[in-house]
């Protein structure tokens, strides 16, 4: 795909931008309804298009458990149907006035909730994406161009073409919805360049991805995120529960961003809790790489490297760490984390709040599985993604912060002096 091609892709989404924007909130969950229908009447054609996209993977050797997130089911489809009817019955943030007040020049200032206008998602390997996506950018007044990563290409294409069906059949633009059918790196990089089309670029997947787009992109990104989470175990907490906290958190589903990599053990639970711990994770077929001081509580575990502290596994393993005190585990959160998910387990109020204010994450948890960071949880419908940076927006991302704001203003003929 060339770049005078994306160029009329992007004037295609600009000009579908301005009609979405004036459509109220009925008439996107009319729309949005009909969406979902399509989706699942075509849930045969579905099955099929991922089948293609699974076996490619077996051929090309990818893991199970990243297959797992490429894998469409029938819950699944169901699910996706369902998450974008869910969205229609949220609140629409657009055209809520959030903030009214008269100045002392007799002006009435307001702060309304406005549409971004296009929005560009680069994303990887789950098709549920582009329908939570789509939704997501749909209902907040935003026109939205994904491009999927090649792992789950005729997945994303055909959902793309299910949805721009029902817009059509419904007398509204096809393209407030549009798929990038090219997932050469060349097209990704052409476009980061897009600054007269795309109002905001958001990238969805590996630290690799984030990072290259991070680095490339002329268009403003909003960063969302790689997850290398922590569970530090304070020495005033309960064995079972701190079982159960690490065992969700890390295997549950493992290949998500907001699953646990790393395991922080107070120095004195440590040779009580850490044997109890590796029974039940190695059960769950975990495989632990510890520090020196965690080895001698951990027969199975092999001895973690400095790398092990910094990675983001999305797989069955995790790094184990013991500390002297909630001032190490801190300090090694705050240094080795992505800022996504961080939690505690304790039964000591004082320590919970000083891990809650020092940490520096998007979700912070007191005795709760860092699983729970996801917008559905959070009760936003869905998420565009989970935002690790500090600007526009942060944590999981929902219809408000897909929408930015501008001020209007009422006068009775006012000049300034």
């Amino acid at each position: 795909m060339n770049l005078t091609d994306l160029q009329l892709i992007g004037k295609q989404a600009k000009e579908a931008a301005t009609q979405l924007a004036l459509l109220d909130t009925n008439q996107k969950n009319q729309l949005l309804e009909h969406m979902a229908t399509a989706i699942e009447n075509n849930t045969e054609e579905i099955f099929q298009a991922n089948q293609i996209d699974l076996n490619q993977a077996d051929t090309n050797g990818i893991k199970d458990v990243m297959k797992d997130r490429l894998k469409l089911t029938e819950e699944r489809i169901t699910a996706m149907a369902e998450g974008i009817r869910h969205i229609g019955q949220l609140k629409d943030p657009v055209g809520t006035i959030e903030h009214m007040w008269k100045n002392e020049d007799g002006l009435s200032i307001g702060q309304k909730r406005v549409p971004i206008g296009v929005i560009g998602i680069i994303y990887e390997s789950r098709p549920n994406v582009t329908t939570d996506a789509a939704s997501l950018c749909f209902k907040s007044g935003n026109a939205v161009i994904l491009r999927g990563g090649r792992e789950s290409f005729y997945s994303n294409q055909l959902l793309v073409s299910i949805l721009q069906e029902a817009l059509s059949a419904n007398q509204f633009s096809p393209y407030a919805i549009q798929f990038i059918d090219d997932t050469s790196y060349e097209t990704a990089n052409e476009m980061m360049e897009l600054t007269d089309d795309l109002d905001v670029l958001i990238p969805r997947g590996g630290a690799g991805l984030i990072t290259h787009v991070k680095e490339n992109a002329k268009v403003p990104v909003i960063e969302t995120g790689t997850g290398n989470n922590h569970i530090y175990i304070d020495k005033d907490s309960q064995l079972d529960m701190a079982i159960d906290i690490v065992a969700n958190a890390k295997a549950q589903r493992p290949s998500v961003c907001n699953a646990c990599e790393t395991l922080l053990i107070h120095k004195e639970v440590a040779a009580f809790f850490l044997p109890a711990l590796e029974e039940k994770l190695v059960e769950l077929g975990i495989e632990l790489r510890a520090d020196e001081w965690a080895s001698e509580y951990l027969p199975s575990a092999t001895l973690a490297t400095e790398e092990d502290w910094s990675t983001e596994f999305l797989d069955y393993t995790l790094a184990v760490k013991v500390v002297d005190s909630i001032d190490e585990a801190i300090a090694h959160i705050n240094h080795y984390n992505t800022k996504h998910s961080e939690a505690i387990v304790t039964d000591n109020y004082f320590t919970a709040q000083k891990f809650l204010d020092e940490i520096d994450a998007a979700a912070v948890y007191v005795n709760a599985s860092t699983r729970f960071t996801d917008g559905f949880v959070f009760g936003f419908g869905a998420e565009i993604g989970i935002s690790t940076q500090k600007l526009h927006a942060r944590g999981p991302m929902g219809l408000e912060a897909l929408t930015s704001t501008k001020y209007i203003i009422y006068g009775e003929g006012q000049t300034r002096k």
